[in-house]
């Protein structure tokens, strides 16, 4: 896209991006921005309410107020002022953190809270939120080193639910720095959040220590590069979730108290597959989620079978009975 004349190339890319995400909606909706009043999230504020002018969408921006910093009200309260000159409608929430999960997580299902809320009780037809390119590769590399598999290496969505809401992150591709420009260009003061340099946060330290230090020793592009990975793996998982579907119900059958699995279809199948059928049925059946080395002494029951009694499992219990791998609900 070539910007017209006068048009900061920042401001062009962000605009064109949140254009993109916005155009399945239909004219006469909502969208709900979450804005903290960073760089980002004013980034894309500015951008909506432009973009949503030409669409004939309402913008609603929504800033949590967490009450974790000192001032956090006098923050918001600024964001959304910001956001009312902007030409969107602008709301404050305050809500209380608590500690499951430690502060990060805590925090978050606070925040994502408060936007499904103020999402339903607007009527929205989606929320934006202002995740990055370089908060994409944050993600994969925490993935990476929690060793939480392909599902965690994916990353964030461009589009996702948040409780049957659609979430929009429309920035994935855009890079920080781009957001701050784009700012810089429009006269927006962004906030900048003491958070995002306290090397407490796991993520501040990726952002700070980790990623410098391989775009130093491995050369630039590292950011990209990670952010690729997530969306190749997305690919991957899309079309691994469409064969299971398909294959799965050919060779499930309900049984008592449970569910149950062909063990020569298992066995057909590649251990890829294979392994993902596994956690699927008990995801799907049980709401809970394997990990690698429970999902291989299950898949034992078919490949390596000896006689070997029951396992027991997060919500259920896994055992060979014949020629069908049955899954129980735990006691």
């Amino acid at each position: 896209m070539t910007p017209r004349p006068g048009l900061d190339p920042a401001v062009a890319e962000v605009r064109l991006a949140v254009r993109s995400a916005l155009a399945p909606l239909a004219a006469g909706s909502r969208v709900v921005v979450g804005l903290s009043g960073g760089a980002d999230s004013l980034a894309l504020a500015a951008a909506t309410v432009f973009e949503a002018g030409k669409a004939g969408l309402r913008v609603i921006t929504v800033t949590v107020d967490h009450g974790l910093q000192d001032g956090s009200d006098v923050v918001a309260v600024r964001a959304a002022g910001t956001a009312a000159l902007l030409g969107a409608d602008s709301r404050v929430v305050a809500v209380d953190v608590g500690a499951e999960g430690g502060p990060e997580s805590a925090a978050r299902a606070a925040r994502y809270a408060a936007l499904r809320d103020e999402a339903r009780r607007a009527g929205a037809a989606a929320i934006l939120v202002g995740h990055t390119l370089d908060d994409q590769a944050e993600t994969v590399l925490l993935g990476l080193a929690r060793g939480a598999g392909g599902a965690s290496l994916q990353g964030m969505a461009p589009a996702s639910e948040l409780d049957g809401i659609p979430l929009l992150r429309p920035l994935l591709g855009v890079r920080r720095a781009t957001l701050r420009a784009a700012c810089a260009a429009e006269n927006l003061d962004p906030w900048d959040d003491p958070h995002n340099v306290d090397a407490r946060f796991a993520r501040v330290r990726v952002r700070e220590r980790v990623l410098p230090v391989l775009e130093s020793e491995l050369g630039p592009g590292i950011a990209e590069a990670l952010a690729r990975t997530a969306e190749q793996l997305r690919e991957d998982t899309e079309a691994f979730a469409e064969m299971i579907d398909e294959t799965i119900e050919d060779i499930v059958e309900h049984a008592e108290a449970g569910i149950s699995v062909s063990v020569a279809a298992l066995a057909a199948n590649p251990p890829a597959l294979r392994h993902r059928i596994i956690r699927h049925v008990v995801a799907s059946e049980f709401g809970a989620s394997l990990t690698r080395s429970q999902t291989l002494e299950v898949a034992r029951l078919v490949t390596d079978w000896t006689g070997q009694g029951p396992i027991d499992l997060p919500g259920c219990r896994a055992h060979r009975s014949g020629t069908r791998l049955v899954f129980t609900a735990a006691a």
